[in-house]
């Protein structure tokens, strides 16, 4: 079952959408800019063995890639190892963060239509 369709059946990660403030800044930015800083905050915020506020480093609100990060599942080193099977207490290789910033990308080009 392909990973969207998982994460569908799933009530809390179906609430997450964008709102039209999010997809205005996304607008502006551009998807280019809004993809790099999917890749900084994965590669800062999620990427690394050990985050010592792991469960709590990723904001609910305020940027359109950590609303994407909840709905998608790309979070937390919890989240992650639950839903896309990468497990915790291991850095993210290269590949493995080109795979979640790609999740999250399509979650947000879905979102903005």
């Amino acid at each position: 079952m392909d990973i969207f369709d998982r994460l569908s059946k799933s009530e809390f990660r179906s609430k997450f959408k964008l709102k039209d403030k999010e997809k205005m800044y996304i607008t502006e930015k551009g998807l280019d800019t809004i993809e790099r800083h999917a890749r900084d905050f994965i590669s800062k915020r999620i990427a690394p063995a050990f985050i010592e506020n792991d469960g709590k480093q990723t904001p609910m609100k305020g940027h359109p890639v950590f609303i994407a990060q909840h709905a998608t599942a790309t979070c937390c080193r919890g989240c992650i190892s639950k839903w896309h099977h990468f497990p915790k207490g291991v850095e993210l290789t290269g590949e493995q963060q080109d795979y979640l910033v790609g999740i999250i990308m399509r979650w947000i080009k879905k979102q903005i239509g």
